[in-house]
């Protein structure tokens, strides 16, 4: 158990840490003013929204970091400036600009060229529409479910002249409360998480009986289930396979989207649960995370229905 612990910290203090920097530093922020003013750069974009421009300050927050601009929606929701379902998809809205990030970091260098222009463009493609349909459902949630919210989250705190030791004062003050709790939450998830995944308890997500029914080829059995543990192993895997044709493109495709499916609730169990429900608390985080997967996860099963019927 001591072990466990030890990994548990190794994992969780570099995120606490992130946690606490985006909290804190965005807190700073707020007090002297700035980030009234930034969040006029993303304004076009939720313009079409009924969410309230403290989220488009959020938003361009999470162009950098997806856990500060959270930290910014908890801050938001803790002094009322926004509700519970203005949060939830706050938080939806600010996982998107990860995407992008994804892409330069993870798509262009690592995926292209391991799976090839058409495997690997296809699958990008599927990637950027995933991100597409996050934010349209947003959009089109906040206009069904939100009257239109004009919070400016402390409208006056741009006109006051503030210092920054004042600021920052202010910050720890506001925070430091919510920190800790997240804190305390966070550790608690993670050591949860470690506990189950040394026991065992994610491999009850095997992928081997659904193989067969799929139609792909027996050697695809590896990268598939290599993928559910490590996408970057089981397109690594796969890579050569297409390479030698000994799996064609739309098989390629079909086994990546199966891949996608199982992996994304293991890793939204393992990673983004604990993060999210330190963050927002049980309720909130768990509907976050739940919604935000289902629609990852509901986009590869369309796209599976796709390359099935290409395939028969």
């Amino acid at each position: 158990m001591f072990s466990i612990f030890l990994k548990v910290l190794d994992f969780a203090i570099p995120i606490l840490i992130t946690i606490f920097v985006g909290l804190f530093g965005t807190g700073i922020l707020i007090e002297l003013g700035f980030m009234q003013k930034f969040s006029g750069l993303v304004r076009p974009l939720f313009k079409y929204t009924n969410l309230p421009d403290t989220c488009a300050s959020s938003f361009l927050v999470a162009m950098g970091s997806t856990v500060a601009a959270n930290s910014m929606v908890v801050n938001f929701k803790e002094n009322g400036c926004i509700n519970e379902k203005e949060a939830m998809l706050c938080a939806v809205l600010n996982s998107t600009p990860a995407y992008i990030r994804e892409i330069i970091t993870y798509q262009i260098p690592i995926v292209l060229p391991a799976l090839g222009p058409i495997v690997g463009g296809l699958y990008v493609m599927v990637f950027i529409i995933t991100a597409i349909v996050k934010v349209s459902a947003v959009i089109i949630l906040s206009r069904i479910f939100l009257e239109k919210n004009n919070c400016m989250y402390d409208e006056k705190v741009a006109d006051r002249k503030v210092t920054l030791k004042e600021a920052v004062k202010k910050s720890l003050k506001r925070n430091k409360k919510l920190f800790t709790k997240i804190a305390v939450i966070y550790l608690s998830m993670t050591t949860l998480v470690f506990f189950l995944r040394e026991n065992g308890a994610f491999e009850v997500f095997s992928v081997l009986p659904l193989a067969e029914i799929f139609g792909i080829p027996p050697e695809s059995i590896v990268p598939l289930t290599s993928y559910v543990a490590s996408p970057i192993l089981g397109i690594s895997l796969l890579g050569p396979m297409i390479s030698n044709n000994g799996i064609s493109y739309v098989q390629a495709m079909i086994v990546l989207m199966l891949g996608s499916m199982f992996m994304l609730p293991v890793f939204s169990v393992r990673t983004l649960l604990p993060r999210y429900v330190s963050i927002f608390g049980p309720k909130t985080g768990v509907k976050i995370v739940a919604f935000s997967t289902g629609i990852s996860v509901l986009v590869r099963f369309c796209f599976l229905i796709i390359f099935l019927s290409i395939a028969n």
